[in-house]
């Protein structure tokens, strides 16, 4: 008598693909849908996470666009603290669908909203990507005229890139009540003053993730068509919850929603591939090992990793992730540094 679990590879069974394989030995994890080579032109974007993506990307010698460069001389420290270098434009985090589906369209309209330029201390920020400009700027005019060039750029990277990697990071959002407007961040964190009359909380749900997916993937194909996307998911759990609910469980809520959808929006595409950048950092195997002792940021050993699998599905030589030890690991230090909104609502607590 024969049935459908006769002949599964190892990778099928969680005995031998996870419990008795390391969180290293990732073998069967990914099977690209399509090519990703040193011909095609790569934009990244996303949540925190997306950043090691870029990076990594990059060193392996492949063709990120960066629509707009450090102007010459800068230290790379000082380029990337005003988003310079970190993502294919100074867009910032994109923590949301919704985000990104509002930031291709004011691309594409090259609409530029003086409501979404706040003040903190006679600066002026641009609410849509608070942190590129530590400092602020002098006047609105200067803010408005840098984001109508940042929507310039963009526009021309999108048209160029042939595949479209993007980090899904978080459900929960802030948006102005009228015009349904979202932010990376809380007004009143960064800049800007919050008005509960004025702005509301959201928490996306599967539906609202996939019709964004949907939204994002048919504006990307009328910029590029044939544009290949790749998604994934941030490992990073919230820093903080507005949801009124315990953070471990809002936690929990907001990746089941970004992992359910991210696979079936990729499931239903040929040219939508998913990545398990969450599946690899969380995997048991590792026991914690991939997360920092503050048991939010991933470590080293855990970004590698990630990176060294896809960059091998993929056919790209990726160095070797160091050991990981399971029972006492011995790097527990972060990855390289990310450039974060949402960790501010950690620092400014009261």
């Amino acid at each position: 008598m024969t049935h459908p679990y006769d002949d599964l590879p190892d990778s099928a069974f969680w005995r031998s693909a996870v419990a008795e394989a390391g969180p290293q030995a990732l073998e069967g994890i990914f099977t690209p849908k399509f090519p990703l080579d040193r011909s095609a032109a790569i934009a990244t974007a996303g949540s925190c996470f997306a950043q090691h993506i870029g990076r990594a990307l990059r060193r392996a010698g492949l063709n990120v666009l960066d629509a707009e460069p450090a102007p010459a001389g800068r230290p790379k420290r000082v380029a990337e603290a005003y988003g310079y270098g970190v993502y294919s434009a100074r867009y910032g985090n994109i923590y949301t669908t919704r985000q990104l589906v509002q930031l291709i369209r004011d691309a594409m309209a090259g609409r530029v909203d003086p409501a979404d330029i706040w003040t903190r201390d006679g600066r002026f920020h641009d609410a849509l990507r608070p942190t590129v400009e530590p400092g602020g700027l002098a006047s609105l005019d200067e803010a408005v005229a840098l984001r109508r060039a940042h929507l310039r750029a963009v526009l021309g990277m999108l048209r160029k890139a042939s595949h479209f990697v993007f980090t899904l990071g978080l459900t929960e959002c802030w948006a102005d009540r009228e015009t349904g407007r979202v932010w990376p961040t809380c007004p009143g964190v960064v800049a800007g003053e919050f008005d509960p009359a004025q702005h509301e909380f959201l928490n996306l749900g599967w539906q609202d993730v996939m019709a964004d997916l949907a939204l994002a993937r048919g504006l990307l194909q009328d910029l590029h068509p044939g544009m290949k996307m790749i998604l994934t998911v941030s490992p990073v759990p919230l820093t903080a919850t507005a949801s009124g609910r315990h953070v471990l469980p809002a936690t929990s809520r907001s990746k089941a929603v970004l992992l359910a959808a991210a696979n079936e929006f990729a499931a239903g595409h040929d040219d939508v591939d998913y990545f398990p950048s969450y599946e690899i950092v969380t995997n048991p195997a590792a026991r914690g090992g991939f997360f920092a002792p503050n048991l939010r940021e991933v470590t080293q050993a855990g970004v590698d990793t990630v990176i060294a699998t896809f960059l091998g599905a993929h056919g790209i030589d990726a160095p070797a992730p160091q050991p990981l030890e399971v029972d006492t690991p011995t790097d527990t230090t972060p990855a390289e540094d990310v450039i974060c909104e949402e960790i501010l609502l950690e620092a400014l607590r009261k």
